[in-house]
């Protein structure tokens, strides 16, 4: 199972970005999906979570400006962010967690991480 994140970018304060994240291998079915971002000298953060029923999760500091939404068909959650701020620079990180099918049982449960993209927001 592998989380391919994609991207991130520099982008000037006010500016947006679009990020997507999909996943791919022996899955089954996603539960939740999320983006955390980890800024330098700072610990993970949650920034947004969906359900597979399409509820959504935001942190305070990014309501009204970051809309995170799925394709449950495709494998995907994106998170679109509008703008931007120089503190909305971080490694942004996808999360998802899975139902993972072999071919003698399935295993619930199953937390993934994406390698996860950088975001930038200059001044």
């Amino acid at each position: 199972v592998q989380l391919q994140a994609c991207g991130g970018g520099l982008v000037q304060a006010g500016g947006f970005l679009r990020l997507s994240c999909a996943a791919s291998g022996s899955i089954f079915s996603i539960n939740a999906m999320g983006w955390y971002r980890q800024a330098p000298g700072k610990g993970r953060e949650l920034v947004a979570a969906i359900t597979s029923g399409g509820i959504t999760n935001y942190a305070d500091s990014v309501k009204g400006r970051f809309t995170i939404s799925r394709d449950n068909a495709k494998n995907t959650v994106y998170l679109q962010m509008n703008s931007l701020k120089p503190e909305d620079t971080a490694f942004y990180y996808c999360n998802a967690d899975l139902i993972i099918a072999t071919p003698t049982e399935y295993y619930y449960g199953m937390d993934y991480w994406g390698e996860g993209t950088q975001v930038t927001v200059s001044s």
